[in-house]
């Protein structure tokens, strides 16, 4: 099976590593194996370990990198797990870490996944097919106030109320199955003024995605145990996709890069001191001929940070 994904932002992130030939690195989001095979090619002497919990993505993903070394560590599991995980293995520090945090095109463009919008296929989003929750389980057993929050919260849905009440409704009739089924019953909660903003069910789709796989809660531990993993000198390299994702990481970064001290002192005490700095001060976005090329890169931000 062959993917037809497009990494985002590939040499930029690469080269935002400032790779070492002997590092140890981490790529948290394997996927199609893009960002994984450029890294691998310039470690003759190190280490990579590639984190999914997919386990088509990683069969995709292992005979791409295995044409290219053998110096690599494919772990099926979930990001989250990145420092207990890393320490099975005899790993406590790294050089450099990424994360891409964007669903795999072959994900989304697979139909019985269940991620799209577009194609129909059964209500799934699992990324780990092997959890229990599911969209059919969210859309068709929460609360009309729980599927409420979780479009305003998680998709930034400005029709949620309306679309979480038509839900409901629905399902009393009989229970939603597929994605084009939701997808028609948001386009009746929703004015026909916003069927021309764009797709009308992008939010609620990224909203119940999100909320099956747990994704921010995720993000934020596994953030924070990767930066306690960083070698002096090594970086952590994130690819964001929508603002919920930005604001975490933009937050994160801010935090342990600055000192926070009384105004009124006249001096900074000795010991303190903050042990990160950015190496981005502005985000960095796919360039116009990327996006020209890859229409899914264009929400993509990209945010560096490395450990002094």
């Amino acid at each position: 099976m062959e993917t037809k994904h497009i990494t985002v932002l590939l040499n930029e992130a690469v080269a935002s590593l400032s790779i070492k030939p002997n590092g140890i690195y981490v790529d948290c989001t394997l996927g199609g194996g893009g960002h994984s095979s450029l890294i691998l090619s310039q470690i003759p002497d190190g280490y990579l370990y590639a984190f999914d919990k997919d386990e088509k993505a990683i069969n995709i993903a292992r005979s791409k990198l295995s044409k290219i070394a053998s110096n690599f560590t494919i772990i099926n599991t979930n990001f989250s797990n990145i420092q207990f995980a890393l320490k099975e293995y005899g790993v406590t520090k790294v050089d450099g870490i990424l994360y891409d945090l964007g669903v795999s095109s072959f994900q989304i463009d697979t139909p019985e996944r269940g991620f799209s919008y577009r194609f129909d296929g059964p209500l799934d989003m699992r990324m780990d097919q092997s959890q229990t929750l599911d969209a059919y389980t969210v859309v068709n057993t929460y609360t009309e106030s729980h599927l409420k929050s979780i479009l305003y919260e998680y998709g930034e849905e400005r029709y949620a109320s309306s679309i979480a009440k038509k839900i409901v409704k629905e399902r009393q009739i009989k229970p939603i199955q597929s994605t084009l089924e939701l997808v028609e019953i948001i386009k009746k909660a929703v004015p026909a003024s916003y069927l021309r903003l764009g797709h009308p069910a992008k939010q609620t789709f990224q909203a119940i995605r999100i909320e099956v796989n747990n994704e921010l809660a995720i993000l934020s531990k596994s953030l924070e145990d990767g930066l306690n993993l960083l070698n002096s000198g090594g970086r952590m390299v994130v690819i964001t996709f929508h603002s919920l994702e930005d604001r975490i990481v933009k937050r994160l970064f801010h935090q342990k890069t600055t000192l926070n001290l009384p105004k009124d002192l006249p001096f900074i005490p000795d010991g303190y001191d903050v042990d990160f700095m950015l190496v981005n001060h502005k985000v960095i976005i796919p360039s116009v001929d990327e996006v020209k090329s890859n229409n899914r890169s264009h929400s993509a931000k990209m945010r560096i940070i490395q450990k002094k």
